[in-house]
């Protein structure tokens, strides 16, 4: 009988992934060969230098990208092969995004930018749900928050809000790309605390990719890909520790 991912407690999986951009002649080649796993309610961040393929990944295992060859999985759904339709309802249902630039909808106010989940999928919240997101809205600081427009907030409030609608629908897995990277360092350790804690506490599955070893010191586990390839698969490390491997990778570049 086949293994799943949800077999081995895996959110999302690729297996001997290869992306490769450009002809023959000026192919570059952004991942070559990995394989790894992102366990459910864990906190995984993915580091590596510039150019060694750590967004790639991210965009591949989130559908935002397709792989040149090799296997990806959400859960037990292989997205590898599925068309652009399917792509975008499972991202949009399965799967939470965090950016650097937190992507809010200007012209919402915040319950709206909350809530856009399940007005891209043409819904709104059951009462379940409902309770989820005033739940999130609290322990996250919003709940005086709701009618203001994201240009009324500070940078950690717009984080917050980036954070709090990426949970809304309690998915599978979410991506953050450099969530703290618009953030001076006390509001982004105060992020980085809140997503932690949406894994610790809400049991919340989140990969992310960082090339800040502070950053990376909060996660459960940390993925270092240098040129390309996986080179280091580590527990949770202190922000001198994975300095220093990161230092490393840079000098054997």
């Amino acid at each position: 009988m086949e293994t799943t991912p949800s077999d081995l407690g895996l959110a999302a999986r690729v297996t001997h992934l290869g992306k490769t951009y450009g002809s023959s002649t000026t192919a570059v080649t952004a991942l070559d060969d990995v394989s790894i796993g992102i366990r459910r309610g864990q906190f995984t961040a993915i580091m590596g230098p510039s150019g060694s393929g750590k967004s790639t990944l991210m965009h591949i295992m989130a559908g935002l990208d397709i792989a040149t060859s090799g296997q990806a999985w959400l859960g037990d759904t292989e997205i590898s092969g599925l068309a652009d339709a399917a792509l975008t309802v499972l991202r949009r249902r399965r799967i939470g995004f965090i950016f650097q630039a937190f992507n809010l909808v200007p012209t919402l106010d915040v319950r709206g930018n909350i809530l856009l989940p399940f007005s891209l999928d043409g819904r709104k919240p059951t009462n379940a749900e409902s309770d989820w997101i005033a739940q999130l809205t609290e322990s996250l600081g919003l709940g005086d928050r709701l009618t203001h427009r994201p240009h009324e907030l500070s940078g950690g409030q717009q984080q917050r809000v980036a954070i709090a609608r990426a949970l809304a629908t309690r998915p599978e897995l979410v991506f953050a790309d450099e969530p703290t990277g618009n953030l001076d360092s006390r509001t982004g350790r105060e992020v980085l605390t809140l997503l932690k804690a949406a894994s610790t506490g809400y049991g919340q599955s989140i990969a992310m990719v960082t090339h800040d070893p502070v950053a990376a010191s909060y996660a459960d586990r940390i993925l270092f890909l240098a040129d390309g390839r996986l080179v280091e698969d580590r527990d949770k490390s202190a922000a001198e520790e994975i300095s220093r491997i990161m230092l490393g990778m840079e000098q054997r570049a």
